[in-house]
């Protein structure tokens, strides 16, 4: 039977996280974090396909459990082969949309969509769009957003809307394959830390919490959230790198795409930032370390692509990331064949490493810090749903710390730790989302598998 629905909330209990005190590390993120914050999560749009009635695609308006939404080339299914949560969900073909017609009220930090293919349709792309002056004007919601899976998936979009709005999700290739949309969640507030729900759904980059609590709010230049569809981050403006970057891989994520190379500069980060560049790192000794390693998004060339944003890069030491790093990304994607979905999440702290050319504290004529350290926590779960549930003291969890340093072992075992003493350098809570007792024992546990 498929789950029931939910509407999620999240309490957060408040604590300011202690000075670093391993290694007297320059903290890596500055006192504008806290570990923990109190913060409700509140639904302003839940929208489940579960009501209203429409068999055909040709344009029309039918009336939902929100509001009336005008569905172009798009319908409400329950065939057996429409993926959905329930009986219901919305199914689009060529290049059709949903559109809102009313006004939603009270803001929108996070939304929240699931997705997937129509049977045995080949895989689509699709935008979210937002309106803020009732339909007069739309701007794209974060990437586009590939569907090519045959189980739902979710999509997370951030945004900063303190009044109204409405949405118009918008299918733009694929032809006739078909794509089931369902269970759209449009939340405001910054809710997560100990023993909460996480912060969406089952396969969201963000299901094992946001380790430093970072928000959309462009004060906060040091923690500033940033969501890629295809993984998350906190993005570092002083340091031009991020503080970690958050993503979940089932096999529907690895595919036959080729490495697009594509490194860029990211246009979208806030007005007045400096934008890290393709060349940033050249003459440098360091390499364009992934966070979000371009082998786990090769599914599609959207998702492949997302991946070389500058934003997601660190100056990394060749050895360090061409063996070191590279060894285990690939042993985690085998543990993804093997019948397994995984949570990563990917972080870096400290200042000074030591690449082909010699140490370093910062290159890109002082735009771009150096990190000492680089991090990487591993959850492995067996493929299913219900994933925060599944989770228990037992679960295997790898946790891994290296030196950014050309002399690396390439084998990444030698490095590993526990995800407390990962947490006690950052200052970060890093699994957050699970409840306190499983996280007190995962997060002490060295794997030794």
């Amino acid at each position: 039977m498929r789950p029931t629905k939910k509407i999620l909330l999240a309490l957060c209990a408040a604590a300011i996280f202690a000075s670093c005190k391993k290694e007297a590390i320059t903290p890596p993120v500055n006192e504008q974090i806290t570990r923990k914050a109190t913060s409700e999560l509140t639904t302003t749009l839940s929208e489940t396909f579960e009501s209203g009635t429409k068999t055909a695609y040709a344009s029309a308006s039918v009336t939902l459990g929100s509001g009336s939404w005008t569905l172009d080339d798009a319908l409400i299914g329950n065939l057996s082969t429409d993926l959905k949560n329930g009986t219901q969900s919305a199914r689009i073909r060529n290049t059709g949309t949903l559109n809102m017609n009313f006004d939603a009220t009270g803001g929108a930090t996070t939304i929240t969509i699931s997705h997937g293919v129509f049977g045995s349709d080949g895989s689509s792309t699709w935008q979210l769009w937002i309106s803020t002056n009732s339909g007069s004007s739309y701007t794209q919601v974060g990437s586009t957003v590939t569907s090519s899976a045959t189980s739902l998936s979710t999509a997370t979009f951030t945004v900063a809307v303190t009044g109204s709005y409405r949405l118009s999700i918008r299918k733009i290739s694929g032809g006739t394959n078909r794509i089931n949309i369902d269970d759209i969640t449009v939340t405001t507030g910054t809710g997560t830390g100990g023993g909460g729900g996480g912060t969406t759904g089952d396969n969201s980059n963000l299901l094992m919490g946001n380790p430093s609590n970072a928000t959309t709010s462009v004060v906060l230049i040091t923690n500033y959230l940033m969501d890629k569809t295809y993984y998350t981050s906190s993005y570092n403006s002083t340091r031009g790198t991020p503080n970690w970057v958050s993503w979940h891989i089932n096999s529907s994520d690895i595919g036959s795409t080729d490495r697009q190379d594509d490194f860029r500069a990211d246009v979208t980060l806030p007005s007045g930032w400096y934008e890290v560049g393709a060349t940033s790192y050249s003459g440098s000794g360091f390499d364009r370390g992934h966070n979000c390693p371009s082998g786990d998004r090769t599914a599609s060339v959207t998702a492949n692509s997302s991946t070389f944003l500058m934003d997601n890069m660190i100056p990394q030491a060749p050895v360090n990331n061409q063996q070191t790093w590279a060894n285990m990304e690939n042993y985690v994607r085998t543990l993804v064949s093997a019948g397994n979905e995984v949570y990563v999440v990917m972080g870096s702290y400290g200042t000074g490493g030591t690449g082909s050319s010699g140490s370093a504290n910062t290159i890109d004529g002082g735009h771009v810090t150096v990190p000492a350290h680089i991090w990487k926590v591993v959850v492995v779960i067996p493929n299913g749903n219900g994933d925060l549930a599944r989770i228990t003291t037992s679960t295997r969890v790898i946790a891994v710390n290296t030196p950014n340093i050309n002399t690396t072992n390439s084998d990444w075992k030698t490095y590993r730790t526990s995800v407390d003493a990962i947490e006690t350098a950052t200052g970060y809570d890093i699994l957050s989302a699970l409840p306190t007792s499983v996280q007190s024992v995962v997060e002490a546990t060295v794997d030794n598998q």
